[in-house]
């Protein structure tokens, strides 16, 4: 009886953390119409992630801007323009901010409502989502911390890709735009020196919504919906004639395949592994003398993913994740221990106001865009007023991502090597000011991502640096005054993220972008 009141007392905090999920996340009225400082002419030649060359996949050339085709095109923008409605000018609003910025936060609406743990089967054992059959009764996926991590870094770089291939052949065919070729046509934005062929946003919606659909499989209407919108926006404001659009969208598709191609062989699909390498985590810590971690939820639920330190990065090799590991954590039976658990007790009594805020505001749990997603948000905030180029934006979001995914794999690699307990398990009196994870304590999943987003992110700002480090500060102490982690979990977490940004800082020293 006892753990049938659990459980439907969580059921009804997860429903309520999801039913607030899309007003919590939707900020599309917060952002301006993106007007870029700077064009990056030479995006077409910087180093991308995996394609071979920016040329590598063809791209025809367009008709001329005096063919009568090209003139029908125009013409089908007038006609849009003479019958706008006040939804497409809605549309047009919103996709004008910058389209990187809105598929970002998209995805992040996506994540957070499919951050929901599986549910328990009558006999206790719980099911895993798969996405051979995603619409099953557990759907597919559950977007936790680590599946969030490597779908943020995937989409990001495929964009980030896709928009370098688009730079070079916009310079190559060097296609004006139709309010160029036409100057009475009216355009509803800012306009653009660049060449419109292909469009950036037709190869955006292409290789985006290609991903998206391997991602979250169960959305493909609404991710479809926002692409046409996308498609719309570009033809109804003047930014682009159709067959810009449409051209991008074949670029953009043939790039996202490299990309799924790629996810399929990352090492993903075994992440959750079985009950014999569960049972063997278990004892392998045992046989050490040390007490192993075990799940405190009721019944007790297989440990999150605990072979994605293995999947393949972008960024970091596999001999380099082991030389990053942190050193062993304090022994459970050791004073230096006693006494973590003793401070992470008195927290969990005697928190105060301003350490509650932290705890709430870096939270981060079911329902939510998870720690890699929050950190999204607060790069997306701070890239607005810096009036990127949409591939400079993708460059950006990209270094961030891939180095949010290599401090998950980073991490769990950790976390599945020590095995080691959380507080709530050595000490039953402690009460966690937020939920308790379903996996190892050392070390701790939010201080790693944050220490890699915040040297990514002090890079690329250099002048917001202080504030960046302050917030992933803030975020690795949330979960000691939470009551969740020990202090070494927490300082040895930021020291591991910071050497996984340095990887992302590597890279983004010699892409060109420079």
């Amino acid at each position: 009886m006892k753990n049938i009141v659990i459980t439907l007392f969580a059921l009804v905090s997860l429903a309520s953390l999801f039913s607030c999920s899309s007003e919590i996340y939707d900020r599309s009225e917060n952002y301006p119409m993106l007007i870029p400082t700077k064009n990056d002419d030479l995006a077409g030649t910087w180093r991308p992630i995996l394609l071979s060359a920016p040329d590598e996949f063809s791209l025809e050339a367009p008709v001329a801007t005096s063919n009568a085709a090209f003139t029908r095109e125009i013409n089908e923008i007038k006609s849009y323009q003479a019958n706008i409605t006040a939804e497409q000018k809605a549309i047009i609003k919103y996709w004008s901010a910058g389209s990187v910025l809105r598929w970002n936060e998209i995805m992040r609406t996506l994540v957070a409502k499919h951050n929901l743990p599986p549910y328990q089967n009558a006999d206790g054992t719980y099911p895993t989502p798969s996405s051979a059959n995603p619409f099953a009764s557990t759907p597919f996926p559950f977007s936790n911390p680590p599946y969030a991590a490597r779908a943020y870094a995937y989409v990001s770089a495929a964009q980030y890709d896709a928009l370098v291939a688009t730079w070079h052949y916009k310079k190559l065919y060097n296609r004006v735009a139709p309010y160029v070729a036409d100057n009475t046509l009216n355009v509803l934005i800012p306009k653009s020196s660049l060449p419109s062929y292909p469009s950036e946003d037709g190869v955006l919606a292409g290789v985006t919504v290609e991903l998206l659909k391997l991602l979250f499989p169960t959305e493909i209407a609404y991710i479809n919906g926002k692409a046409e919108e996308e498609k719309l926006y570009r033809i109804i404001s003047g930014a682009n004639v159709r067959s810009d659009i449409d051209t991008g969208i074949i670029l953009g598709r043939k790039i996202a395949a490299k990309y799924i191609t790629r996810a399929a062989g990352d090492g993903m699909g075994a992440a959750v592994g079985n009950q014999t390498l569960w049972t063997q985590l278990q004892t392998q810590t045992s046989a050490t003398g040390e007490t192993p971690w075990l799940s405190l939820d009721l019944p007790a639920r297989p440990p999150m993913l605990p072979l994605f330190g293995n999947v393949r990065s972008f960024l970091m090799s596999p001999s380099d994740i082991l030389a990053s590991r942190p050193v062993p954590p304090p022994s459970t039976k050791s004073v230096q221990f006693a006494n973590e658990l003793a401070e992470v007790k008195k927290f969990s009594q005697n928190a105060t106001r301003k350490e509650m805020e932290i705890v709430t505001f870096w939270a981060d749990g079911v329902g939510t865009y998870t720690p890699p997603g929050h950190w999204n948000a607060i790069a997306a905030d701070a890239f607005v007023p810096q009036n990127y180029s949409e591939v400079r934006w993708a460059r950006n979001m990209a270094l961030l991502n891939l180095t949010l995914m290599d401090a998950a794999i980073s991490c769990w690699n950790t976390k599945y090597y020590y095995f080691n307990p959380r507080p709530t398990q050595m000490d039953t009196s402690i009460k966690t000011l937020t939920g308790i994870p379903n996996f190892p304590a050392y070390v701790s999943g939010h201080s790693t991502f944050s220490g890699a987003a915040a040297t990514v992110l002090s890079h690329i700002i250099p002048a917001k640096a202080t504030e960046f480090k302050a917030l992933a500060k803030d975020a690795s102490n949330s979960r000691l005054f939470g009551a969740i982690h020990y202090r070494s979990d927490c300082e040895q977490g930021l020291l591991l993220g910071e050497t996984v940004g340095g990887f992302a800082v590597a890279r983004a020293r010699i892409d060109g972008a420079e």
